[in-house]
């Protein structure tokens, strides 16, 4: 997958936290900004996605599209608040929301739990999902996106994404076990965005330290940001051997 345009990408880590905010920090919100003029989109809207975004002084009414890597809540848990916020702040522009098969019922669902009556409201603005099928490239609100069905499961085929916009490709492997589609989903990027929720010790269906950094000569991408950092990663900074997230950290690529 190229990329369209040739601007270059602002990428913000609104949140760059675990599902139970260790370190304090914020829920998984990576705020992509392409320096062609197009309207920012997210990776990513974790349920504390719009306190995060308005911390940094990002407006949420400015978002073209969201991303969404996988159907648990601290991933997607922040899309009913950001489509609500539109409707009380008369939002006018198209939202676009592009994720695993079932997201579409999943969000109207979520919608229902937390607001009642709110997922078949009239609005001032079109709400456009999409479900992206693994390994079938589409185009979002001017963003080329693939996904790759990675191993973590959450009711419906969690993906790895790589987005292509600005001139450039950014990677990201949402939360996964080591699946060596990873190195697909890195191969030639220009940012890998990864989780390594542990550093050493194995849990269930989730990244470690030690996975990447024992693969870190097959990835192939020319920089490799980690985020999504459980306790035992943040109390051990001098052992990682990447760059690290944290909320507010501002790359340019």
């Amino acid at each position: 997958m190229s990329a369209p345009g040739g601007a270059g990408v602002m990428i913000t880590f609104a949140g760059s936290g675990d599902a139970f905010g260790s370190g304090g920090r914020y829920q998984a919100c990576i705020h992509l900004s392409a320096g062609d003029g197009a309207d920012p989109v997210l990776l990513d809207c974790g349920a504390s996605s719009l306190s995060a975004l308005r911390r940094l002084g990002l407006d949420p009414g400015e978002i073209a599209a969201v991303f969404v890597s996988h159907l648990h809540g601290d991933h997607f848990g922040g899309l009913p608040f950001l489509i609500l916020d539109g409707q009380f702040s008369h939002r006018l522009r198209p939202l676009a929301v592009a994720g695993p098969p079932g997201i579409a019922r999943r969000l109207t669902e979520t919608m229902e739990c937390l607001f009642p009556g709110s997922s078949a409201v009239s609005r001032r603005f079109r709400l456009d999902v999409t479900e992206l099928p693994p390994g079938a490239p589409r185009t979002v609100a001017g963003v080329e996106v693939t996904g790759w069905e990675v191993d973590h499961p959450s009711g419906a085929p969690a993906l790895a994404l790589r987005l292509g916009l600005g001139g450039k490709v950014i990677a990201y492997t949402g939360d996964t076990a080591w699946t060596d589609m990873l190195l697909a989903v890195a191969d030639g990027a220009d940012l890998l965005i990864a989780e390594a929720y542990r550093m050493d010790n194995a849990v269930p269906f989730h990244l470690r330290h030690a996975d990447l950094a024992a693969r870190r000569h097959l990835l192939n991408s020319a920089r490799i940001v980690l985020t999504h950092m459980g306790p035992d990663v943040l109390s051990r900074p001098g052992e990682v051997l990447f760059e690290t997230a944290r909320d507010g950290l501002v790359l340019e690529i």
